[in-house]
């Protein structure tokens, strides 16, 4: 089956809708919303066996833990304990006071400083289109920052950006710091790369409450712009860090399958689930992975996205005193190692 991301992110949720079965009614109180919380990440949740995790034992030691007159704030703390037990950034439990959350890359390098890139490379003169920070620096290479897959991008902004980018001697695309948002958005920027039709990677749905119950993988391909469009298929080179996730991680994912793409820097942070939302009967909300997202070559990418061969960078605390971006410098040595090698 060959779809686009449109249409199979469409048919996934469709599916997803028709194949849950007749939910069990459960009461308001610390047992009942614990249970809600529990079951439905049992039936739907998609990473169980790809992180090797028990949810019955799990279940069975947070609900343990419960009281029948714990306050709204023990309950909450003793749910989200129990949710960061998955090591899922897609998995959120929100009330009205707190989002519970697994920032796990938190504890690493953050390898990104924006006020150096715009004052040591940019020198505070560049572009803005739509979300895109673009600019030509001073070695001829293009440089374009998308900070957020959920800023909008047009066509006619792709058409300017590139446009202007067009004389550069290579290319690097920052995005450092995405934390994710539209799938969609990846396509429409992937398709300016790309000269003919690219297997992008598959999705599976759940299609029962199993936790082994999904559908066969549905291939997703994405089209090249058409011939009026402005594309760019010289030298590319996609910085990432452990803050790179979600959306952005499949944009990586993706970027990563192109002859003329390198990444540079760090692993990105994972989160190829494609979430869905409940309510729990106190009408806390809970989101989860659970759809599973592979790469082109069917590996999961939850847990990140490695940098190309050679290319692993952190920026070290004396580097960015001093105004240098260490991933950015290794960017430079990528692209002109590229270039030589297509003269």
């Amino acid at each position: 089956m060959k779809k686009s991301l449109y249409i199979i992110y469409i048919l996934v949720i469709s599916l997803f809708a028709t194949s849950c079965h007749e939910q069990e009614e459960f009461a308001n109180d610390p047992y009942g919303n614990f249970d809600a919380l529990w079951t439905n990440v049992d039936q739907h949740y998609c990473f169980f066996k790809y992180k090797n995790v028990d949810w019955e034992v799990i279940g069975q030691q947070y609900r343990a833990k419960l009281r029948p007159k714990m306050s709204s704030t023990e309950l909450f703390d003793v749910c989200s304990d129990m949710l960061k037990e998955l090591r899922d950034g897609h998995t959120n439990l929100m009330s009205g006071w707190d989002v519970s959350r697994y920032w796990i890359w938190e504890q690493y390098p953050k390898n990104y400083d924006e006020r150096i890139v715009n004052e040591y490379y940019l020198h505070f003169d560049y572009r803005q289109s739509a979300s895109i920070k673009y600019g030509i620096l001073s070695n001829n290479f293009g440089y374009m920052y998308y900070g957020d897959f959920m800023g909008a991008i047009g066509e006619g902004n792709l058409d300017n950006v590139l446009a202007y980018l067009a004389s550069s001697e290579g290319l690097i695309i920052d995005v450092r710091d995405n934390g994710g948002g539209n799938l969609l958005n990846v396509e429409k920027l992937v398709r300016r790369f790309i000269t003919e039709r690219l297997h992008a990677g598959a999705i599976s749905h759940k299609t029962g409450p199993g936790h082994n119950d999904f559908s066969e993988p549905f291939d997703y391909y994405f089209e090249p712009i058409d011939d009026t469009r402005i594309k760019y298929l010289k030298p590319v080179v996609v910085l990432a860090n452990r803050s790179s996730f979600s959306a952005t991680n499949n944009f990586v994912s993706i970027m990563k399958t192109l002859p003329n793409v390198r990444i540079v820097g760090d692993t990105t942070g994972g989160g190829s689930g494609l979430p869905f939302t409940f309510d729990l009967p106190n009408g806390w909300a809970v989101r989860m992975s659970a759809s599973e997202i592979t790469d082109a070559n069917g590996n999961v990418t939850e847990f990140g996205v490695d940098p190309s061969p050679g290319c692993k960078v952190d920026m070290t605390e004396a580097e960015m005193a001093m105004g240098k971006d260490a991933i950015l410098e290794r960017a430079f040595e990528v692209l002109e190692e590229m270039a030589s090698n297509r003269k």
